[in-house]
């Protein structure tokens, strides 16, 4: 395995949106472009190593982003820098072996995530749709307006409000999407399982059946860097057994 780090893929570049590449040493069509947690306004591209070196080692390509964080930022600047992202390997999908790209993140980025599904506004900016997604990979993301959105506009974070910022608000304004998965945990921050219900469920409203997900024991995103009992990423596993069960 090869690690390519900070490479920009914003035009112009600057040095906070960049990604880390993960590069397999038998590459195979796979790409996973990956947005880390921290509320938008904390964490690095470098969080999700176990999973992504677990992840290379059974030949797919991960892609691990910086975007821009709060508080120099403000919504929807990152969601546009996840969107640039998924332009920059669709743009080198021979170079990164990104035959198939999957979208996901956790937490914060598993918000993001979820934006660029369902919102078409992000990926249409760069030319791109659903279309040019191989599959989601939604890990413990808030679908309502998020709670770092929310104290941006002076508005008490624990309040449930649906409108443009979030996912919810979108579901069925497409006819499609690409297959997904949903991760949560039982003892996940609080109301993040609800919500996570109720996305599903409106998913299922609306007739669509290439939707799972798996609920997770312990609390909010803490698998993402452990290992089970034969040493192996627990979250790299999740992945693998979403993108193999797609291909059956």
């Amino acid at each position: 395995m090869n690690i390519i780090r900070d490479i920009p893929y914003s035009v112009p570049q600057d040095d906070v949106r960049c990604m880390d590449i993960y590069l397999p040493e038998k590459p195979n069509d796979i790409f996973f472009l990956y947005a880390h947690g921290g509320g938008l306004e904390a964490g690095d591209k470098k969080d999700v190593r176990t999973p992504a070196e677990y992840l290379a080692a059974h030949g797919v390509t991960v892609g691990s982003i910086n975007y821009r964080m709060y508080p120099d930022a403000h919504f929807p600047d990152y969601l546009w820098d996840a969107a640039e992202a998924v332009k920059f390997i669709c743009d080198r999908r021979a170079e990164y072996h990104a035959e198939k790209i999957y979208v996901g993140g956790s937490s914060a980025g598993g918000y993001i995530s979820m934006m660029l599904c369902f919102d078409p506004a992000y990926l249409a900016r760069f030319g791109l749709s659903n279309r040019n997604i191989a599959g989601y990979f939604h890990d413990a993301g808030q679908p309502t307006a998020h709670f770092r959105v929310l104290k941006e506009r002076g508005i008490d974070s624990r309040r449930v409000i649906v409108d443009e910022s979030c996912a919810l608000f979108h579901v069925g304004t497409q006819e499609s999407y690409p297959p997904m998965r949903f991760i949560v945990s039982d003892q996940d921050m609080t109301n993040r399982l609800e919500q996570t219900m109720l996305i599903l469920s409106t998913l299922r409203h609306f007739g669509h059946k290439n939707v799972d997900h798996v609920l997770m024991h312990g609390t909010h995103c803490a698998y993402i860097g452990k290992k089970d009992e034969q040493g192996e990423s627990i979250f790299g596993k999740l992945f693998l057994d979403f993108v193999t069960s797609q291909e059956v």
